[in-house]
C-alpha cells in the first residue's frame, strides 16, 4: 500500500513486476503524498500492542516502524528531494537498470515496460528543477561528474541490452514496441543532457547548502535505521580504539614480514601482487571453491545451495565507482534466479600504468577479502539463506549493520578461523603470502574504520572544536589514518556526504563480535 507504490523501482527490483511499469512520483505533491501514507501507516502500527505478540512479531513490529520514522525523517527533515540533484539523474537510471539487468520476462515484455517507464522521466527532472532549492554544492558536483555515465547508460548499454543480443541475451522482437522505444530512449537522453546544462550554468552557481545532518538527525537516523542509541563521543571513542588496535596490528605483521621495510612499503609490494587480468575471474573461482570447502571442514555455517554466483564483467555504467559487487535478486523474484557476482576488469584501452593501479584492488590480500565480503559467507550466503526467512518484513527491510556487518566481520573471522594460513612446516614464501593476505584484510579494516570516524565528524562536528569537519580533513584522515591513496580517499569521502551513516560496516562488525564474547561468557 506504501512501501512500492511509492517505490516502483524497489519494487521492479524486489520481484514484484506489477511496478514495471510506474516510476517514482518525484513532484513536490507525490512527497506530500508519501508523507501522509506514512503518517497514517505509522498510526495503524503503533496502534499494535506489542505486549500481544510473540517475540518475532513483536520485533517485526519494531523494524516496521523504525523503517517509517526513518523515511519520515528522510522526507521531512533531511529532505534530499531539495537537495540532491542525483537523486534524480541516478534515480531514473536505476530505474531503467532494473528492468533491464535480468531476464525475468521475455526481451518484449520488459522493453515494453521499460518504454511505459521512460515515458515518464523527462518529466521527473522537470521535477527536479523546481523541487531543488539550495543544493549542497558536493551534491551537485557529484551529480555532474555521474550525468555522462548516465547518459552514456541510455545512448548504449540500453539498446544494446534489448535490440543488439549481447553475450548471447534474447532481443526484443515486436516492431511496434522497439519504434516507440527509440522515441523514448531518445527523449530520456535529450532531457539528461538538457539537465546536464542547467545543473552547470544554474544550479551549481547557487549551490551553497550544508550537506551535514547535525548530531540530533545524525542520531535520529541511526536509532532508527540501526537501532543504535549509544552517544556520539562514545561511539567516536568505539571507533578510535578500532583504528588504533589494527593500525598496531598492521604494524606487527609488516615487521614480521621484513622487518627493513616501512608498513607503507610492505603495502607497496601487496598492491602489486594481483593475478594478470585475463585470469582475474578464473581466480575468483578458484577462491570461491577453496572458501566454500574451508567453511563445511570448519563447520563455520551451513551454504543452503551448490550454486555458485555468476561471474562476470561489471555493467558499464557502474565501472566508475566499484570494483565488485554482488547482485542477487530480489526476494520475490520467480523467474530469474540467478545472482551476479560483478567484477570491474581492466579496459583494453588501458596503459601499463593504468592497469597496474587498477588490479592493485585485486591483490591476494583483497582477493580473499573481497570473495569472503561480496560471496561466502558474507552477502551471496546471506542471500542464499532469504527464502527460508519466515517473515516478509524481513525479506524487505534489513539493517545495514546486519547485512554490510556481517560481511565485513566475516572478512577478519575467516582468517582468525585459519582459513589462508599457512600450513605446518610451510615455506617461507608461503608463511609470507599468509601474512600478506592477513595485511590485506587489515588495509580493508582500516578503510571501514576511517569511514565510521568520518561520518560522525563530518556530519556532527563531534571532538571538533569549531563543530565542523572539512572535507579535506576527511580526505587527509583517510590517507594518514586509514591507509588509502589519495584517489581512494576522494571517492570515499564524496560517499561520506550523502551515505551520512557509513560507519554501520565496523559498528555491525564490533556489535557481532561483543555478542559473540557475550555468548562465549
Amino acid at each position: 500500500e506504501v512501501y512500492f507504490k511509492f517505490s516502483p523501482t524497489a519494487g521492479t527490483a524486489a520481484g514484484l513486476h506489477q511496478y514495471d511499469a510506474k516510476l517514482e512520483d518525484y513532484s513536490a505533491a507525490g512527497v506530500a503524498a508519501e508523507v501522509a501514507a506514512l503518517h497514517e501507516f505509522e498510526k495503524k502500527v503503533e496502534a499494535i500492542d506489542p505486549s500481544a505478540l510473540d517475540a518475532p512479531a513483536a520485533a517485526d513490529r519494531e523494524i516496521l516502524l523504525n523503517n517509517i520514522k526513518s523515511e519520515l525523517l528522510s522526507l521531512e527533515v533531511i529532505r534530499g528531494w531539495e537537495k540532491n540533484p542525483d537523486n534524480y539523474s541516478s534515480g531514473i537510471t536505476g530505474a531503467a537498470f532494473v528492468i533491464m539487468e535480468r531476464p525475468y520476462a521475455s526481451a518484449d515484455t520488459r522493453l515494453r515496460a521499460l518504454v511505459e517507464r521512460e515515458k515518464l522521466m523527462p518529466q521527473a527532472l522537470e521535477e527536479a528543477r523546481k523541487n531543488l532549492k539550495n543544493p549542497p554544492r558536493i551534491f551537485t558536483e557529484i551529480a555532474m561528474e555521474q550525468i555522462d555515465g548516465d547518459v552514456s547508460f541510455f545512448e548504449n548499454d540500453v539498446p544494446s541490452a534489448f535490440l543488439s543480443g549481447a553475450d548471447g541475451a534474447e532481443v526484443a522482437k515486436d516492431a511496434a514496441t522497439k519504434a516507440e522505444f527509440a522515441k523514448t530512449n531518445a527523449a530520456v537522453i535529450a532531457a539528461l543532457k538538457s539537465y546536464a546544462a542547467w545543473m552547470k550554468t544554474d544550479l551549481l552557481p547557487r549551490s551553497n547548502g550544508d550537506f551535514r545532518l547535525g548530531a540530533d538527525t545524525f542520531e535520529k537516523k541511526l536509532a532508527y535505521d540501526e537501532m543504535v542509541d549509544l552517544p556520539l563521543s562514545r561511539l567516536l571513542e568505539i571507533a578510535m580504539d578500532d583504528l588504533h588496535k589494527n593500525q598496531a596490528e598492521f604494524a606487527r605483521v609488516a615487521k614480521e614480514i621484513d622487518p627493513k621495510k616501512t608498513p607503507e612499503e610492505e603495502l607497496k609490494e601487496l598492491q602489486g601482487m594481483y593475478p594478470p587480468p585475463d585470469q582475474l575471474l578464473a581466480t575468483f573461482h578458484k577462491t570461491f571453491d577453496s572458501l566454500t570447502s574451508f567453511i563445511r571442514e570448519k563447520h563455520i555455517i551451513t551454504i543452503p545451495s551448490d550454486v555458485q554466483p555468476t561471474l562476470e564483467d561489471t555493467p558499464p555504467f557502474m565501472r566508475a565507482t566499484t570494483f565488485a559487487s554482488m547482485d542477487p535478486p530480489g526476494p520475490f523474484e520467480t523467474h530469474s534466479k540467478k545472482a551476479y557476482f560483478n567484477v570491474t576488469l581492466p579496459e583494453k584501452d588501458w596503459t601499463p600504468e593504468h592497469i597496474a593501479g587498477h588490479m592493485a584492488q585485486f591483490n591476494v590480500g583483497t582477493i580473499v577479502s573481497t570473495s569472503v565480503h561480496e560471496a561466502y559467507p558474507g552477502h551471496y550466503v546471506q542471500f542464499l539463506w532469504m527464502p527460508q526467512f519466515g517473515s516478509t518484513i524481513r525479506k524487505v527491510l534489513g539493517a545495514n549493520t546486519n547485512i554490510e556487518g556481517w560481511a565485513h566481520y566475516c572478512e577478519q573471522m575467516m582468517l582468525d578461523e585459519g582459513y589462508a594460513a599457512a600450513p605446518a612446516g610451510a615455506s617461507a614464501d608461503e608463511v609470507r603470502k599468509a601474512k600478506l593476505i592477513r595485511l590485506g584484510q587489515l588495509m580493508d579494516a582500516l578503510l571501514r574504520d576511517a569511514r565510521f570516524v568520518n561520518s560522525i565528524k563530518l556530519h556532527t562536528g563531534e571532538g571538533e572544536p569549531a563543530a565542523k569537519w572539512t572535507l579535506e580533513q576527511a580526505e587527509d584522515f583517510f590517507v594518514n589514518q586509514g591507509y588509502q591513496t589519495r584517489e581512494i580517499a576522494d571517492v570515499e569521502t564524496k560517499r561520506g556526504t550523502a551515505d551520512a551513516t557509513y560507519l554501520y560496516y565496523t559498528l555491525g562488525k564490533l556489535e557481532i563480535m561483543k555478542l559473540r564474547e557475550d555468548y562465549k561468557k
